[in-house]
């Protein structure tokens, strides 16, 4: 767990720096030790793509069995009209782990270009306080609110369980974009504990105040697999922008932390991945570490 601090430290310090000092730091590539630390999110986002049934009892075949000691406590959706979640806690790691269904991609590729990717305000009710400035893809956000509050009922009920004081926010691709508006949401309706999201095939979300306001709500890691085209829509010329904290996998397998919002560099997704003719839907899946979203759970 002191591992994982360190890198998400020093990620975050690499991706909350200014603008202007971008182009005098360096893209930093992470070590054997920092990318394994991620490994057992990861298997908690691909579980993700499991019935509720199997989370629940947790015997969701490998994604469940690289985490053992998980406590799971509560699980939903029909994996059609509501992608599946579920909550628990872990105690080797000391978190609170919420997970969301991702989708292929396919649908995904979709889902991003389809008629609800226009910019629109947060729902006020659940997200109380927030400026109307702060706007979100409307289908992304219409996800969300399927399965906010019972998510944040079980967040509630595991953090008085378990006494914890982390909550840490997983997913892939529409999952991915479901948790971070996850990761803005909780921390208005609990106190007292710290959040930190790793997501991966983070398509865009929201305009530039949604990404300046998820990047300081929270602790955001989003890992991109080469070329994958869903990292870069719906494109920027619509509005839509990434938060901080992005690591790119490159085809010689490095992972390098990205500092700033969209980094141009040919080293980052953005810059690596100009425009959707040089991306490959194969790459969206993985894998991250040897880890393949959607690939695992039992039929």
């Amino acid at each position: 767990m002191a591992r994982l601090s360190a890198v998400v430290l020093a990620l975050a310090s690499l991706a909350n720096a200014a603008p202007s000092l971008l182009g005098r730091q360096a893209i930093t590539a992470l070590s054997t030790t920092q990318i394994d630390v991620f490994t057992p999110y990861t298997y908690y986002a691909a579980a993700g793509y499991c019935a509720p049934a199997t989370t629940l009892a947790w015997d969701c075949g490998t994604n469940c069995e690289a985490n053992p000691g998980f406590h799971p406590v509560a699980s939903g959706g029909d994996g059609d009209s509501t992608q599946f979640w579920f909550v628990g806690y872990d105690a080797s790691l000391a978190t609170v782990i919420v997970s969301h269904q991702g989708t292929n991609p396919t649908q995904i590729l979709a889902w991003v270009t389809d008629a609800d990717f226009a910019l629109g305000p947060l729902d006020s009710t659940l997200f109380p306080g927030l400026s109307s400035s702060i706007e979100a893809h409307s289908g992304f956000a219409a996800e969300q609110a399927k399965t906010a509050t019972d998510v944040l009922a079980a967040v509630q009920t595991t953090i008085s369980q378990f006494g914890a004081t982390k909550v840490t926010i997983v997913g892939h691709s529409l999952g991915a974009a479901i948790g971070l508006l996850d990761s803005v949401y909780l921390p208005l309706h609990l106190s007292g504990v710290t959040f930190q999201s790793i997501l991966y095939g983070l398509p865009r979300v929201g305009n530039l105040a949604f990404a300046d306001y998820a990047s300081t709500s929270n602790t955001v890691t989003h890992i991109n697999n080469k070329e994958d085209l869903v990292p870069i829509l719906p494109g920027m010329f619509l509005g839509f922008h990434h938060p901080t904290g992005e690591v790119h996998i490159n085809d010689s397998g490095a992972w390098n932390a990205c500092p700033g919002m969209d980094n141009p560099s040919t080293l980052c997704s953005t810059g690596d991945v100009p425009t959707i003719f040089e991306g490959d839907e194969s790459d969206h899946d993985g894998p991250y570490n040897g880890v393949e979203m959607s690939s695992t759970c039992p039929a």
